[in-house]
């Protein structure tokens, strides 16, 4: 279905070390990530599309074509983006499923187009808060106002049709490009020197320059990453690092400020760093990672310390209880990993989206793809209010997950990674495939010299450790497999007929180089047995505590499964797995017993109700 050489991937730079896999390419054929795809897709997308329309967040485009606004307008200056979200991963789920013209999908799909084309005005200005009589004028508020934001998501909506759908004659590629042209026209090199208070237009625009090979609109992407930095946003409450704006791209020593902006802004310098080989850029870019990661990340891969403005702390502040955790900084994370990733190859940054992905992403989705967490605490201390399945919540005061929010970037957000998650299983090179994430799928490529590659994955991860990889037609190639910072001792075998061969693989990746026969099968067995990770020590708020780990899922104890407050308990042994689940020794502070409790994956926590919860647990 499609072309291979242009990817249908969200991220497809024109230069760099890998080369991402697309949904044509990989796809996802069960096991823990097909489940949560088939939720996404049967009950999440639906969930989103009633919620917009009952919120009036999509009915705002039939007030601007109608020509009634400001009149009857609901939601927040940003509400048009969460229609672009859902319209990419509208996009990235027909791509996925292969729709047909006819189905559901792809007509769902067109009807959204077609409110959203009908409010775009004649030289390509598409926004329903601004620029009509009785509304503020274009750009009068770039602080906080959203419009470029906004037009941003458009963008990568309008990547994943073109992507998935080339040759589609539904308009939503033609409204991008006008869009894409007036924000050229009104913001590039001589025109008005400014950047938006949200950043999210440079990644859009990055990507859509490549899709469409239109390098002005990346060349206008790198002129936002340059601008910032100049405070031209002028000064607030928290600050000019919480825009990025208090020092350039270039200077700054870790992510800083709001988490989602940072992450945003740091994905479009990698894109800008990679089209523009930039070394420079991308070096600074490595290293920001390097201290964020070490010093500004959650056990879960979750960053944001401060609710107050959702944003990044200082260095090792990282208070469980007060963890805010944006689930859209998660997916933030993911985005600038993954082009480090592609850019360099090193297995570090599939590590952390691999944590990211199992410890936030899919932690925020209840089991029915219904409900969500925004906030993402490590440690709950009161019980939560089950939230009114008709009502709308405040964003990070929900206390169990709730079916939307006033602010609800993050539904759309999860639906979208969940559409097009396949593109981030496996990358390529002119030698071979690495595969980066471990779920059931198949892969089919073909590298740049010709040579066919195909094969099958089987596996139970992250239950088990094992990795099954079946050759499915013969060809020599090189297969490289990811193997994760917290496994040791690992043992790759190939199986060749009745020959077998096996050698050891240390922390990072492993390599089999051969001509590969049809039903040759290599095997990685990964250790999922349960570990206890101790914090950094400068990690204030944590020290004498323990968190357990189980592969790339963080567990947790619940009260409802220790019958008593979180807060009651202390260590007093290591885990152990009986029967399929992880138990902890733990003493109870106010009786002195000493008893086990099994503890469950975080994502899996408040599925059964409300409860206390933690991940670190005192030892003293």
């Amino acid at each position: 279905m499609f072309d291979t050489t242009t990817p249908a991937a969200p991220v497809v730079p024109t230069r760099g070390r890998l080369r991402p896999l697309g949904l044509g390419e990989v796809h996802i054929t069960g096991g823990f990530w097909g489940d949560r795809q088939a939720v996404n897709g049967t009950a999440t997308l639906t969930h989103i599309e009633s919620r917009l329309e009952s919120e009036g967040w999509l009915p705002n485009f039939d007030l601007a074509a109608a020509g009634t606004l400001p009149a009857g307008r609901r939601g927040r200056e940003f509400a048009d983006s969460e229609i672009y979200k859902y319209l990419e991963a509208l996009a990235w789920e027909i791509g996925r499923t292969d729709a047909a013209a006819g189905d559901d999908l792809e007509q769902r799909f067109r009807r959204v187009v077609d409110r959203v084309a009908a409010a775009q005005e004649p030289d390509g200005y598409l926004n329903t808060m601004f620029g009509r009589d009785g509304q503020d004028e274009r750009w009068s508020a770039l602080q906080w106002g959203h419009e470029l934001y906004c037009l941003g998501h458009l963008f990568q909506a309008a990547v994943a049709r073109v992507r998935t759908r080339p040759d589609a004659d539904d308009g939503l590629i033609d409204i991008a490009r006008r869009a894409a042209d007036l924000v050229c026209r009104e913001f590039g090199a001589d025109a008005r020197d400014a950047i938006c208070g949200h950043s999210e237009v440079e990644v859009g625009l990055a990507e859509l320059g490549r899709a469409l090979g239109e390098q002005r609109y990346i060349d206008q992407a790198a002129l936002f990453v340059e601008r910032h930095g100049r405070g031209s946003l002028g000064e607030i409450e928290w600050g000019r690092s919480y825009f990025q704006d208090d020092v350039s791209v270039r200077d700054a020593e870790a992510l800083r400020g709001h988490s989602v902006r940072a992450n945003y802004l740091s994905s479009a310098a990698a894109d800008v760093a990679a089209e523009l080989s930039d070394d420079s850029l991308l070096d600074a870019l490595r290293a920001q990672w390097d201290r964020t990661i070490e010093r500004r990340t959650y056990v879960t891969g979750g960053q944001g310390s401060h609710h107050q403005d959702e944003a990044f702390g200082d260095d090792w502040e990282l208070p469980p209880d007060r963890a805010y955790s944006e689930t859209c900084a998660g997916i933030g994370s993911i985005m600038f990993s993954w082009r480090l990733l592609l850019a360099t190859g090193e297995a570090q940054y599939a590590d952390l989206i691999e944590r990211t992905l199992f410890n936030v992403v899919a932690t925020s989705p209840g089991d029915d793809g219904r409900s969500f967490f925004y906030a993402n605490t490590l440690h709950q201390r009161t019980p939560g209010i089950p939230a009114d399945p008709d009502a709308t919540s405040p964003r990070a005061s929900s206390s169990l997950r709730a079916p939307w929010f006033e602010v609800s970037c993050c539904p759309p957000n999860v639906a979208r990674t969940f559409a097009s998650l396949a593109a981030y299983v496996a990358t390529a090179d002119d030698d071979g495939v690495q595969l980066q994430q471990y779920a059931p799928s198949s892969v089919r490529t073909v590298l740049p010299d010709g040579r066919i590659v195909a094969f099958d994955v089987s596996t139970n991860y992250p239950a088990d450790g094992d990795v099954r990889v079946t050759i499915a037609e013969d060809a020599e190639f090189t297969l490289t497999l990811r193997v994760p910072s917290w496994a040791d001792g690992v043992v790759v075998r190939v199986r060749s007929g009745d020959e077998e061969s096996s050698e050891p693989a240390s922390v990072g990746s492993v390599s089999v180089t051969r001509a590969f026969r049809t039903g040759d099968v290599v095997e990685l067995s990964l250790p999922i047995t349960a570990r206890a990770t101790t914090p950094h020590p400068m990690v204030d708020a944590v020290r004498g505590s323990i968190a357990i780990e189980r592969g790339p899922e963080v567990l947790v104890v619940e009260s409802i499964d220790l019958g008593a407050d979180v807060g009651d308990v202390v260590v007093v042994g290591d885990p152990i797995e009986r029967d399929g689940r992880v138990v902890l020794p733990v003493r109870r502070r106010s009786t002195d017993e000493v008893s086990e409790v099994a503890l469950v994956p975080y994502h899996d926590w408040a599925q059964r109700g409300p409860s206390t919860m933690r991940v670190w647990i005192p030892t003293t």
